[in-house]
């Protein structure tokens, strides 16, 4: 960081949060801390539950553990640093907000790619369901969440790059609750034309693309559901799908409207839409996925069973 000390004179942000009022702190932390603490726990049953029962042993389920352990990761990125900064000092160094950007965008673009990995897994079932044991072997899955995992990480590099080549020099103050690119180039009081074009390009392409892989995937299963003569089996082979098209609109929704559109139009109206991809998808996950999955509810059964003290009969 000796070349930012050379060419910018900020050294700090100011983190001015979702509400700027004395009176919204307290409420506004027990909120998140109620968000975090039933994220943590939520997705953490749903690895013990796929680890503990060997039912739950298949490509969707290793799939789900991974996802669940990216959310973890995610929120424990962002939440903690807000819960700072309701009740202390809403400051973050230089060197604190641009590690915070690149793991928000490293984590979160895994957990995108891991929704693909997902549709994929489901496309394979569905249409191909004499070869899943071969095309889903455990090298084919490891490899699959091997690439989803370090992909993001080249992506997220590149932008914390190229953010470091500009120069802050005039307000320091961020008009959101976390390290965003957008909010960031901003302040910046250099060029940010490189950025701007790389955002719109790469940017872009990187979150679309994956986006687009589900939507072939889904358009595949529904050309091949739509040909399965009993509406039983329709009904079953679509109801494997449902928690996993949830998530991605949940998840996707939120994240095109926050980032496919000018940096220049980027307003606070977006906090919410950040919000719901950041923090209430990674806690909505662990029920979307366990709500009508009877396979994992009977695995969390097990698990919370084991944890009941044994009393000794009389």
């Amino acid at each position: 960081m000796e070349r930012l000390n050379q060419t910018s004179s900020v050294s700090e942000f100011i983190l001015l949060g979702l509400s700027s009022r004395p009176e919204d702190q307290k409420p506004l932390f027990i909120l998140f801390l109620i968000i975090y603490l039933v994220t943590i726990t939520g997705n953490l049953l749903i690895i013990l539950a796929i680890c503990s029962d060997p039912q739950l042993h298949t490509p969707m389920y290793f799939f789900l553990s991974v996802l669940s352990f990216t959310d973890i990761c995610f929120t424990t990125t962002i939440v903690p640093r807000m819960l700072v900064n309701f009740l202390s000092h809403k400051t973050i160094s230089y060197a604190g907000c641009l590690t915070q950007m690149y793991f928000i965008y490293a984590l979160g673009n895994t957990d995108s790619w891991l929704l693909v990995v997902m549709a994929f897994d489901r496309y394979v079932a569905i249409c191909d369901p004499f070869h899943y044991v071969t095309t889903m072997s455990h090298r084919c899955c490891v490899l699959l969440v091997a690439f989803s995992c370090s992909l993001p990480h080249f992506h997220s590099l590149l932008h914390t790059l190229l953010l470091n080549q500009l120069t802050f020099c005039d307000s320091n103050i961020i008009h959101h609750f976390l390290c965003d690119l957008s909010p960031l180039m901003k302040l910046s009081c250099s060029p940010t034309f490189v950025n701007e074009i790389v955002l719109m390009t790469e940017a872009s392409a990187f979150l679309v693309t994956p986006f687009l892989c589900i939507a072939f995937s889904y358009i595949r299963i529904l050309i091949t559901v739509l040909k399965i003569p009993s509406t039983s089996g329709k009904c079953k082979a679509f109801s494997t799908c449902g928690s996993h098209l949830t998530v991605v609109t949940l998840f996707y929704g939120s994240i095109f409207y926050v980032y496919l559109q000018p940096v220049s139009t980027y307003t606070v109206r977006d906090h919410v839409a950040t919000i719901v991809y950041t923090v209430l998808s990674s806690m909505l996950n662990p029920f979307i996925y366990s709500l009508r999955n009877k396979d994992l509810n009977q695995g969390l059964r097990k698990l919370l069973g084991r944890r009941k003290p044994q009393v000794a009969p009389p």
